[in-house]
């Protein structure tokens, strides 16, 4: 009877190495993943979460910019649509982004 303990016993006590084993291979690749994974992200630039300003006065140039943005795409498909020259489609979207800016500051005071 002791001998059929002393066994089983070992069989248990060989199944606890062979599963510490598996634990310390598993511990093991996923400490050298997480040492991978912190390189690469040591390497990589931190994401920073920018809040918008709420205000009545940064909603107002949002949709402001919103309306010159439509406006400058709605004259792109226009100048697409009409011309078959890539010149003047080309020179179409080089003098949008010449007049744009300009237009913005006249119509919207924002030089302060």
């Amino acid at each position: 009877m002791s001998k059929e303990r002393a066994r089983r016993r070992a069989e248990r006590e060989a199944e606890r190495e062979r599963q510490a084993a598996v634990r310390a291979q598993r511990e093991a690749r996923l400490a050298r993943r997480r040492e991978r994974r912190g390189r690469l992200l040591a390497a990589l630039p931190r994401r920073v979460r920018v809040v918008r300003q709420g205000g009545l006065l940064a909603r107002r140039q949002r949709a402001q910019n919103a309306v010159f943005l439509a406006l400058f795409l709605i004259v792109q498909v226009l100048a697409w649509l009409l011309f078959s020259a890539w010149a003047a489609r080309l020179g179409v979207l080089v003098l949008s982004l010449l007049i744009v800016p300009v237009l913005v500051t006249l119509v919207f005071d924002r030089r302060s």
